[in-house]
């Protein structure tokens, strides 16, 4: 029997303002699988979006949704959280959107390590405002904003997740939809931040200016940069360089989380309990 995605989708925003063959739609197929997996009644989930391509998703789910400013989704879901601890509450957003301008949300989520997840659409590019350089665009890849060749570092998100304290990163390829949504099932499950790069083309803005102008070119050239992480793992330092690691790269169950302490924090003010000192956290510094 056919997977009715109708459930979980507002039709009446159908088709999809997405370019065709665009890697954000296999992204949103996974997720509504992993959800309904999950069984979650759709009372209870709340997705929060950005600006960019990415920022359409939040138009496209029948779930609670929030469409916020570029940059933002962290900050508006942390506050969603925190009134609504008992909701679900999953970000989707860009490079550009997550690690430029919501860099500094992003690194505070994972520090907080708030039971949120945050679907970071990498794409390597800035796609809806027509290529400048992201964060995350190669060097040497021509761009609106660098036409002689990209010349910035390249910004690994999953280091950067887990370097600021999220417990769960993990990284996958929408040219591998079933293992995208096994890695979007474990991250919604996930106590705690949970941190998901799903790579993705734009062949649009990124490939037909860099010699990838079909969708099949662009998604041979992600999967020609990436590989499972324990392959990766074998590989001496040196040869790891230009690739990237995909599966789960880092899941810490053991992690305090931020909502259970903010309900420590009301107890004290409810005069519940003494207020909170050190000796309470298993990590004081």
């Amino acid at each position: 029997m056919a997977f009715n995605y109708d459930e979980y989708l507002r039709t009446e925003k159908m088709p999809t303002l997405w370019c065709w063959g665009c890697g954000d739609g296999v992204i949103l197929k996974a997720f509504i699988r992993a959800v309904d997996k999950l069984g979650w009644n759709k009372d209870d989930v709340c997705v929060v979006s950005g600006i960019g391509c990415s920022g359409r998703f939040s138009s496209y789910v029948d779930f609670n949704t929030v469409h916020t400013t570029h940059g933002r989704t962290v900050a508006f879901a942390t506050g969603i959280k925190l009134a609504n601890p008992d909701k679900h509450v999953i970000c989707v957003a860009g490079d550009g959107d997550a690690l430029a301008i919501g860099g500094n949300h992003t690194i505070h989520g994972c520090r907080r390590n708030i039971d949120m997840t945050l679907i970071v659409i990498q794409n390597f590019i800035y796609g809806l405002t027509n290529s400048q350089t992201s964060p995350t665009t190669p060097r040497g890849f021509w761009t609106v904003s660098q036409k002689a060749g990209n010349i910035d570092p390249t910004f690994d998100g999953c280091k950067l997740a887990e370097a600021a304290g999220a417990s769960f990163v993990a990284r996958e390829n929408v040219s591998e939809p079933r293992k995208l949504e096994k890695v979007l099932y474990k991250a919604l499950a996930h106590k705690g931040f949970s941190y998901v790069e799903a790579m993705s083309n734009c062949h649009i803005n990124l490939g037909r200016k860099n010699k990838m102008a079909s969708a099949i070119e662009n998604l041979d050239w992600i999967d020609s940069i990436t590989m499972p992480k324990k392959k990766w793992d074998a590989l001496s330092e040196e040869e790891k360089i230009n690739y990237l690691p995909t599966g789960v790269l880092k899941e810490d169950t053991e992690a305090e989380e931020y909502c259970d302490m903010y309900e420590e924090v009301k107890k004290v003010h409810q005069g519940l309990r003494p207020k909170i000192t050190p000796d309470d956290f298993k990590k004081k510094i």
